[in-house]
């Protein structure tokens, strides 16, 4: 998340050659995470920013964006729809800014879109299916929202290939937060008070709010049991770090070891 120190956890915590995710929301737009995407791009790293379609106010402001990132070296987008209730422009949502790019030759080597396995608090899933459809012609890569599931991932990404989408997937999961940082983190975006945020993540809220209840590594062991039976398109993780860096780093270099180990 683009906060004052985030820079400096990351060039003290995380090796260059992790790839890195930046997001974006609607309370601080998009300026803090392009400035943080171009900073992290030139100290060595591979940084995605989160664009959200609904910040965007056109076609010229989606041009100026692309020739600012590639200027800067940065290859990679994630494009997503946003949350705010009233778009700054003509984009409703993530297909309206991909067509905008692609109409105005603007390409990047990794374009990856949202998948939503539990679900949307606001749009059907009927509506989601058609929508993923759309959008993966667009680009080459997907990235879940967070689920805590693993046998919904399972069946969700087993649903997505069956659809004819070959696209990676990368499930996202939620790092060893703790719980106190999350709450705060949460206040500082102005997400506290939100109802769209709490509707749309009251799974993941409670899960680390209750007591014992979220354990990162459970749900990766889990989830690699369901997927050696289930034919899937299932890459790797996408972790959702929350800022909490440090633990973050720590806890992949213990799942690098274990898996080496074969545990």
């Amino acid at each position: 998340m683009p906060f004052a120190k985030t820079e400096g956890l990351v060039l003290e915590h995380v090796p260059t050659e992790v790839p890195l995710s930046i997001t974006v929301t609607e309370a601080k737009g998009l300026e803090p995470t392009l400035a943080l995407t171009e900073r992290l791009t030139q100290q060595g790293y591979r940084a995605t920013p989160h664009l959200a379609a609904r910040l965007f106010t056109g076609d010229q402001q989606v041009a100026e964006v692309a020739d600012r990132l590639t200027e800067a070296g940065v290859t990679s987008i994630f494009v997503i729809g946003g949350d705010a209730p009233e778009p700054a422009g003509e984009f409703t949502d993530a297909r309206g800014l991909l067509d905008s790019l692609e109409r105005q030759g603007r390409r990047f080597e990794t374009v990856s879109i949202g998948g939503y396995p539990e679900g949307h608090a606001k749009i059907d899933d009927a509506t989601l299916s058609e929508a993923l459809r759309a959008k993966a012609p667009h680009a080459n890569g997907l990235i879940t929202q967070a689920c805590f599931d693993a046998k919904v991932l399972g069946a969700w990404a087993a649903d997505v290939a069956r659809d004819g989408i070959s696209l990676p997937i990368k499930v996202g999961l939620p790092g060893p937060v703790n719980r106190q940082k999350l709450i705060r983190i949460s206040a500082g975006l102005g997400l506290g008070q939100s109802a769209r945020f709490l509707a749309k993540q009251q799974n993941m809220v409670w899960r680390f709010l209750l007591p014992g209840a979220y354990d990162p590594m459970k749900l990766v062991k889990k989830l690699g049991a369901v997927t050696a039976r289930t034919p899937t398109h299932i890459a790797g993780l996408h972790l959702f770090t929350f800022n909490e860096v440090a633990g973050a780093e720590r806890w992949r270099q213990r799942l690098l070891t274990a898996t080496r180990e074969g545990h």
